[in-house]
């Protein structure tokens, strides 16, 4: 039996809280079991170098784990100057996930910068930082279109991701930190809202995997990130209704 008595195919509880930032454009907290993860859209006037002057915006992502986010502290990242190997691998992967989703032109020359700040870990963080990070996205630019600062929505895709994995033998969707540390297959799987992959990424721990269970963990993970999108929207149609 599963941690919280999960079927295979079950989600932890998921739960998606809303501008929990005064300042930031757009910012949710979002909670899968015990994991929490804080993101803000922050919207600069600037791009990078390589996008000036071509009427192109950007979108880039910053990813942090807080030193007691485990059940041991961690050093702070960034301290000194180093940023681990680690760090720096999720917040590419949270980015280019996000940049599949936006328009650059509609964009205009602007610079989307995502924090995806982890509070507490128990496994999936990188795919909590995606899935809250668009919902934080998606906030930021509707209230730059009701403030008229944008004429059209640059973001023009819905993005989700979630962790599955193989432990004990059986394919699981939403691997929590017990099972995580165990498996001996685990993967994260980001997707658009039309079925289309954006990065799959799998890793055997104990031996090499069949075609069959690769494609076990897409079936899992197509039917896991359909549920994460459904709350998404509902947490992105809710934050609106406030306004």
């Amino acid at each position: 039996m599963r941690p919280l008595r999960r079927k295979s195919d079950h989600l932890r509880p998921v739960k998606i809280t809303t501008d929990v930032s005064s300042y930031a454009e757009g910012s949710c907290l979002i909670e899968i079991g015990k994991t929490r993860v804080f993101c803000t859209a922050t919207v600069e006037k600037r791009v990078p170098f390589f996008r000036r002057h071509s009427g192109l915006g950007w979108v880039t992502a910053e990813y942090a784990m807080l030193p007691r986010a485990t059940a041991e502290r961690n050093r702070r990242d960034g301290r000194g100057g180093f940023v681990s190997g680690r760090t720096q691998e999720i917040q590419r992967l949270v980015g280019r996930a996000l940049r599949t989703s936006v328009d650059f032109a509609r964009l205009g020359e602007r610079q989307v910068i995502i924090d995806c700040d982890v509070l507490v870990a128990d496994g999936g963080t990188r795919c909590a930082a995606i899935t809250g990070g668009w919902v934080a996205m998606k906030l930021a630019m509707e209230r730059l279109l009701g403030r008229r600062i944008l004429h059209s929505d640059p973001v023009i895709e819905q993005v989700a991701a979630v962790s599955c994995g193989v432990h004990a033998g059986v394919a699981l969707l939403d691997l929590e930190y017990t099972e995580d540390s165990e498996a001996e297959l685990d993967g994260n799987f980001v997707m658009t809202a039309d079925h289309r992959f954006v990065e799959i990424q799998c890793s055997a721990e104990e031996g090499a995997f069949t075609r069959q269970t690769h494609d076990n963990l897409l079936a899992l993970a197509e039917k896991g990130i359909g549920e994460l999108l459904q709350i998404q929207s509902q947490a992105v149609a809710d934050s609106l209704a406030k306004t």
